[in-house]
């Protein structure tokens, strides 16, 4: 139950004067709403944070009011001047003065009632708008507020700037919002009083009231003490749910388990190379965290090509050798079919019994599965999200991996988690995007964190160069030359949005001019839109090197294995994020021979994008490559947060955002150290905090794990 205290704040904004169903229907989609909350509350308005500020402190006499700025005036209405019948051009204008000059107050297609109701004549009015000059006379069109004197402070001097959505003013926002900032609560402090004066910060409500009705034009800025105070209370909740849901998960029996290493020598001997110390390393931490008494909850961090399928099959062997059985899990058929042909060959060698279960998978052949999975036959199944429906049963499941972690949500890593039974199956998570430590701290406060470094043996560096689209022909030469000495193309094509042209229709455009060069024989296409089949055997004919060059969409940005494929191109590179453009080069350079990814760009080029290819060019180091994508996009879209779900802040983006971020988790840790159940006075604020910034599903969630 969410304290009494905060109930009001939850309350739709339906129950705010003013707001009725258009409006409502408006607010929907001017603000940003948390996953799964689709009606705007309260509190959606109060963290619907000003984009700025308009100064109307400016109050000068009718003579000194220079045209061009914004001025707020105290003025006599004279009398009122209509349109002339039947011009509806002409403007309706209201004659004013004041002791030092006269000025026209001007309104087009204006509604006659309307006007007289709000500029009597011989009534006083302070009126705030912009001054322009007309005819060598001082007019201001449509002023922007008409008070009178007893409503005068209704007429905000500093007024904040929110974002807006068609058919939505910023005088209706502005109106919302300060009702919402009514109904907050006195409420205790549960910011450490030392660290709170260090910071010159001020109480919650306080904050919020000069957010929303600053008192000095800084006070709408990101750095300002006001916004720094929210964002912080907001990251200080994010890293004490996590280290809720973590004490919560190491406080709950696991399952420990433990193998002979039998299987896993088998492994080591089929393997072609030779573990990297960075492999061997993140078994060890595995190994320890499967055989301690504990729920194990770990993050696998590797580059592109940095051999973590191999890690989490020695890790899934561990399982096997203690008796039980173990999953995979992938976010695309493709993937996990990927994962299953790469661990094919070693299981084979080991003696381990492994299955593929995806959504393609029904009727005989997927009854027939389940039921060697449910007698344990199966020693390992590899799958999709197929592998969290209910008929999905296991013997013994005791070790889960999870792939590309940041396209699951939690719960559906709970889903699989609890499958296991004696407390659950210990859990794995992998991904293959480098992860910078802000993020790390952010989304995967819950997980212990290994990670690999260093690429196996035997791969080669790939020489990246960007090149702008002109030079295509000459590219398509060097390409000719290449397909001669045996090697394979990528070809990627985007989603061109400002032609309105579609990824789909830009890749096809481009597969019928490489056919027309090369022939439609040695040259196929892949896209999201293929009948399953289609795209086996499209991918299967490429793997077997029938063709040469394959287009595609960004549908091979994860998991497709071609050692034979070693150049890469990349149309429109400069459209890409970092990541995405480091996931797609890592198709390249598995294999023996030398390997290229050209970035094809348009020329004028953006400084971001600027940025980002000559980053490919200079490194391919994920980590560094992740850095510099977090400084460049911001953390929500590295991991692309819009679309997973991921937590996504709503004040937090300020520019001090790591170093408030490590204080917050500092603090996080020593507060539940001393104080594990959130008992203290402290404490019992701190839990206020949590149910403010809706961490409240989380920390349930969990304990009820």
């Amino acid at each position: 139950m969410r304290p009494a205290a905060l109930i009001p704040l939850f309350a739709s904004a339906k129950s705010l004067s003013g707001i009725g169903p258009r409006m409502d229907l408006l607010l929907r989609k001017a603000l940003r709403l948390p996953p799964g909350i689709t009606e705007p509350r309260v509190i959606d308005l109060l963290w619907h944070t000003p984009t700025g500020v308009i100064d109307r402190r400016a109050a000068p006499t009718v003579a000194a009011a220079q045209p061009g700025t914004i001025a707020t005036l105290e003025v006599r209405v004279l009398k009122h001047k209509p349109a002339p019948r039947g011009n509806v051009k002409a403007p309706y204008k209201v004659p004013c003065e004041d002791d030092t000059g006269r000025i026209d107050l001007v309104f087009f297609h204006a509604e006659r009632k309307f006007i007289e109701r709000q500029l009597p004549v011989g009534s006083i009015r302070f009126v705030s708008g912009r001054i322009e000059s007309y005819n060598d006379r001082k007019q201001m069109a449509h002023p922007d507020y008409i008070v009178a004197p007893e409503s005068r402070a209704d007429l905000p001097l500093l007024e904040p700037v929110y974002p807006l959505t068609a058919g939505l003013s910023g005088k209706v926002v502005l109106k919302a919002v300060r009702h919402a900032l009514d109904r907050v609560p006195d409420l205790p402090e549960w910011q450490d009083a030392a660290w709170l004066e260090r910071q010159a910060w001020p109480g919650i409500r306080t904050a919020l009231s000069r957010l929303h009705r600053p008192q000095d034009a800084a006070d709408v800025s990101a750095a300002s003490p006001p916004w720094m105070r929210i964002a912080y209370d907001e990251l200080l909740a994010g890293q004490l749910a996590l280290e809720l849901v973590r004490q919560s998960l190491k406080s709950q029996p696991g399952r420990s388990i433990a193998g002979d290493g039998r299987i896993r020598a088998r492994i080591a001997d089929a393997l072609p190379f030779a573990l990297t110390n960075s492999q061997r390393h993140a078994l060890k931490e595995i190994a320890d965290d499967m055989a301690a008494e504990f729920r194990m909850l770990r993050l696998l961090q590797g580059d592109v090509g940095s051999g973590k399928t191999v890690v989490a099959l020695m890790a899934m062997a561990i399982a096997v050798e203690g008796g039980a059985q173990a999953a995979l899990m992938a976010p695309t058929e493709v993937l996990a079919r990927q994962h299953a042909e790469t661990i094919a060959p070693l299981a084979d060698a080991s003696g381990l019994r492994i299955a593929l279960l995806t959504g393609r998978e029904k009727g005989r052949p997927r009854a027939e599965l389940l039921e060697r999975l449910g007698s344990g036959e199966i020693d390992i199944v590899i799958g999709t999200h197929a592998l969290f429906q209910p008929d999905v049963v296991f013997k013994d499941l005791a070790f889960a991996v999870i792939d590309e972690q940041h396209r699951f949500g939690v719960h559906q890593r709970l889903a699989l988690q609890t499958k296991g039974g004696n407390g659950g199956a210990n859990v794995l998570v992998m991904t293959a995007t480098p992860i910078p430590r802000t993020l790390l701290m952010t989304h995967y406060g819950d997980l212990d964190v290994s990670r690999l470094t260093e690429k196996p043996a035997g791969r080669k560096p790939i020489v990246t160069k960007a090149i702008p689209v002109e030079a295509i022909e000459r590219l398509v030469e060097r390409l000719r030359v290449q397909l001669t000495e045996g090697a394979q193309v990528y070809w990627v094509c985007p989603l061109i949005e400002s032609s309105g042209q579609s990824e789909l229709a830009a890749a096809e455009e481009r597969h019928a001019h490489l056919v027309q060069l090369f022939g439609a024989a040695k040259v196929g296409l892949l896209h999201g839109g293929m009948q399953d089949k289609a795209k086996d055997a499209t991918m299967a004919a490429f793997a077997a090197n029938h063709l040469k060059i394959l287009v595609a969409t960004t549908v091979i940005e994860v998991g497709v294995n071609v050692p034979n494929a070693n150049i890469m191109v990349i149309e429109h590179a400069e459209r890409f994020g970092l990541a995405q453009l480091h996931q797609l080069r890592g198709r390249v350079g598995r294999g023996s021979r030398e390997s290229f990814c050209m970035l094809l760009y348009k020329t004028p080029l953006g400084e971001t994008a600027r940025q980002r290819l000559e980053m490919m060019e200079k490194t391919e180091d994920g980590f560094a490559i992740a850095e510099k994508d977090l400084e460049l996009r911001g953390g929500g879209e590295v991991l692309g947060a819009r679309q997973s779900g991921m937590p996504e802040f709503r004040v937090a983006e300020v520019p001090a955002f790591a170093e408030l971020l490590g204080a917050a988790r500092d603090d996080a840790r020593l507060v539940l150290s001393q104080d594990p159940h959130l008992a203290s006075p402290r404490g019992r604020a701190l839990r206020l905090l949590l149910y403010l910034f809706e961490c409240d599903e989380a920390v349930r969630l969990f304990r009820a794990a």
